[in-house]
């Protein structure tokens, strides 16, 4: 027998101010068409002023709590996945913590859109090892606060967001028809570390910074290394890509997901897409799409979830559910 993590439940939330491409049309040199066409994306949510990641974090929290049927004051540790703190510090997890009545502790987890994942491996280890029985793991982003609204290449591709799941330890066989967290894994390439970044920071600049990508450059690291990491997972578990149920994507260009559906062999009923609606959210993309697919039905009890993401740093991983 072994302790593994299984989810009790999960919960989203996005802002109501709803950006569409027309609506970029009116501020940047760019089409629907365009991109859409390099994208899929169709439109995003943007935060309102005054609402900070913590607000977004708290409401997707609430809702996942309030899906596993838990109060706050179970749940033991926190880890919140953001590149868009509320400020440079304490941590964002701890406004959560204080909104929800948690004990414990809580951290914020900075893999940039790979972010998910690494905070859900963290967590995961944690209830593993016996050092808390519940927690909660949230991914949220106020990622519009950091674009350069007159850079086209950038400003239309992000959104803003939270998704939120709530982990629970228990005792299980330790093969891959257990439910829960079977397996994450990680890496991370520092080399490669200004294809993607922000041009600013406490000890460089002393400002928050604006986003800035070499946008071929990442698409060509990113099926590569999401492929392999992908099937780090499914050996690591003895499984094929066959027996996915559903791939929970990281969700920043369709063509990515698109061409790694496509190596894997995935059908496409078989993946779960969000990017049209609401753009890249980095850090909480994977659990907004998640969310959808639990709440529409989609996902069912004992489905095997693939999750993957890749982002700045270069930080990417992945991750096999049982739901």
């Amino acid at each position: 027998m072994v302790m593994r993590s299984r989810v009790l439940g999960c919960g989203i939330f996005l802002p109501a101010n709803v950006v569409t491409n027309q609506d970029l049309e009116q501020r940047v040199d760019t089409t629907d068409e365009w991109i859409v066409q390099r994208t899929g994306i169709k439109s995003r949510h943007i935060a309102a002023e005054g609402e900070k990641t913590s607000d977004l974090a708290i409401a997707a929290a609430m809702r996942a709590l309030e899906h596993a049927g838990v109060p706050g004051d179970s749940i033991d540790c926190i880890i919140l996945a953001t590149t868009t703190p509320d400020n440079t510090f304490p941590a964002t997890a701890t406004k959560v913590q204080a909104a929800l009545g948690t004990k414990g502790f809580a951290m914020d987890i900075q893999a940039v859109c790979a972010g998910f994942v690494y905070a859900l491996s963290v967590a995961d280890n944690f209830l593993r090892n016996g050092q808390a029985r519940r927690a909660l793991v949230i991914g949220a982003e106020t990622f519009s606060r950091l674009l350069d609204w007159n850079d086209r290449t950038t400003c239309v591709l992000f959104g803003d967001g939270a998704g939120a799941i709530v982990l629970e330890a228990y005792e299980a066989k330790g093969d891959s028809t257990d439910r829960g967290v079977l397996s994450t894994h990680l890496h991370s390439d520092g080399s490669q570390y200004d294809l993607l970044y922000v041009d600013g920071g406490a000890s460089s600049t002393g400002t928050i910074g604006h986003v800035r990508m070499h946008g071929q450059e990442i698409f060509r690291h990113a099926v590569s290394k999401l492929s392999a990491v992908v099937e780090e997972a499914l050996v690591a578990n003895g499984l094929e890509s066959t027996d996915i149920d559903w791939m929970v994507p990281h969700q920043a260009n369709r063509r990515i997901i698109d061409g790694l559906a496509r190596k894997m062999k995935l059908s496409p009923e078989k993946v779960v897409l969000t990017v049209d609606r609401h753009g890249n959210t980095s850090a909480a993309s994977i659990p907004l799409a998640l969310g959808e697919a639990v709440a529409d039905g989609r996902v069912k009890r004992g489905d095997l979830i693939l999750m993957e993401a890749i982002g700045g740093g270069l930080t990417w991983g992945s991750a096999l559910i049982r739901w």
